[in-house]
């Protein structure tokens, strides 16, 4: 459970952190030659840290339970990080400059991601889910990304949700450059609005 809770906590914190970041950095965007995108970038960065400290308890937790790690699957970890990271991008620059205009939006992107989480097989095997439901599950992004970590991390046998990872990176690329149209579109009024 671990092995998915680790990453949604890097999610969740960056794009919570990420609704508040241009308005609590008002001053520094008031200037005149503060690029913005700094700020919700930082704060993917920043929590990606946090991501990385929590790593070493991981790996305590696998070494106690004698949980085999295979090298080759592991070569995946960096793929699955980048993945997360370029997602999380994308949709820290989208959820911030969106709340800049509106305000409420932080409050409500609380309750999706309680939300979020539980569409989000952490605490429940994907084999929980009834067959006929798995296409909603498959639609939630982190459900792939959660599903890679635990192969990778937890699981034994040959990481299987490759093709889905990919398929997330392709949209991740999407969402990135969406989030980025968006902030760049929306950066002229960031000062006039914080």
């Amino acid at each position: 459970m671990f092995c998915g809770i680790l990453p949604w906590t890097w999610f969740s914190s960056s794009i919570l952190e990420s609704s508040n970041v241009l308005i609590s950095g008002g001053n520094l965007i008031k200037k005149v030659l503060f690029p913005a995108e700094v700020l919700p970038i930082v704060t993917v960065f920043a929590n990606m840290a946090h991501f990385f400290l929590g790593l070493p308890i991981l790996i305590a937790f696998l070494i106690y339970y004698q949980r085999p790690i295979d090298p080759l699957e592991l070569l995946w970890f960096p793929v699955i990080v980048f993945v997360q990271l370029f997602f999380l991008l994308g949709f820290s620059m989208l959820v911030s400059a969106l709340t800049v205009h509106f305000r409420d939006l932080r409050e409500i992107l609380g309750n999706l991601l309680t939300l979020w989480f539980f569409a989000t097989p952490i605490i429940y095997p994907m084999s929980a889910v009834p067959e006929q439901h798995r296409w909603l599950i498959n639609l939630n992004p982190m459900t792939h990304l959660a599903i890679s970590y635990q192969e990778v991390l937890f699981y034994q046998g040959p990481h299987g949700h490759w093709k889905w990872l990919m398929a997330l990176l392709a949209g991740s690329v999407l969402v990135f450059l969406a989030g980025y149209f968006v902030f760049d579109r929306l950066r002229d009024s960031f000062a006039e609005e914080v």
